[in-house]
């Protein structure tokens, strides 16, 4: 699994101070930047913290490159609406070279791993026969149809690509690029860095905390699960262990701010 930062707004957090800034006092747009010192930054911040007024967070974002996850992982962050998503297509992209991520708890059971990555492999075998046959058999209908044989060919390998993509397995391996705004972070870090929530997703939210919070570090100060700053809301859902949750997200702060 690989997250990279690979664009951000720039000085995130004097930007949502000037827009703050804006909101509560009788700004201009020409001079809104002046005098946002750090500590008047800071302050704005706070006040926004204070007062639950979000929206002004939302002018500052992050853009990650996510490699190394699997297929579903992508069908639980795309839950996540308020974001921007650019995903390897399989449909125009054929996994010639098959990669899948394996579970930790399948990875921990040789037995099952073997069993896990026999079936893994089937399912490449499979795909690339399936893909294959379809492309063959497309491109004869498409030459007798009077295209010259490699723009048929061309055109019956994507055909091929978007019906033989229905046996690829869950844990074939995706990459993409993700934006998202501090407040959607915030809620993605609330619920994602949850122990509840899916070890993969929660690796990779873990990942962006580390990577945003020395950026933001007033935006982010408070960010990961819900039971940091308040009673765990999972009711009797709960894990349990708040408090090696709390330590947890101590020590990945202060090795993120601090190294």
């Amino acid at each position: 699994m690989l997250v990279q930062l690979i664009a951000h707004t720039a000085e995130p957090e004097r930007t949502v101070a000037a827009a703050a800034k804006l909101c509560y006092s009788d700004a201009h747009i020409e001079t809104l930047l002046d005098g946002l010192t750090p500590e008047k930054t800071a302050a704005f911040l706070q006040k926004l913290s204070d007062l639950g007024h979000a929206s002004p967070i939302e002018h500052a974002s992050f853009t990650f490159g996510i490699e190394g996850v699997s297929r579903a992982f992508l069908a639980q962050v795309t839950r996540h609406r308020i974001a921007s998503f650019s995903v390897q297509s399989q449909r125009y992209v054929r996994l010639e070279d098959f990669r899948y991520v394996i579970p930790p708890e399948i990875e921990a059971v040789p037995e099952a791993k073997t069993r896990f990555v026999a079936a893994m492999n089937a399912d490449a075998e499979k795909y690339l026969e399936l893909a294959r046959t379809l492309e063959d058999a497309h491109t004869r209908t498409l030459m007798a149809q009077g295209l010259p044989e490699k723009a048929a060919r061309a055109k019956a390998a994507k055909q091929a690509n978007e019906d033989a993509r229905f046996v690829l397995p869950n844990a074939c391996e995706t990459k993409m690029v993700m934006t998202m705004n501090c407040r959607s972070l915030l809620n993605f870090f609330n619920l994602r860095c949850c122990e509840r929530a899916q070890w993969e997703i929660r690796a990779v939210a873990d990942r962006m905390l580390a990577l945003v919070l020395p950026l933001a570090p007033h935006i982010f100060a408070a960010a990961g699960p819900r039971c940091l700053t308040g009673p765990c809301p999972e009711g009797a859902m709960c894990c349990g262990r708040q408090a090696r949750v709390r330590e947890k997200y101590e020590q990945l702060k202060q090795e993120a701010l601090h190294g």
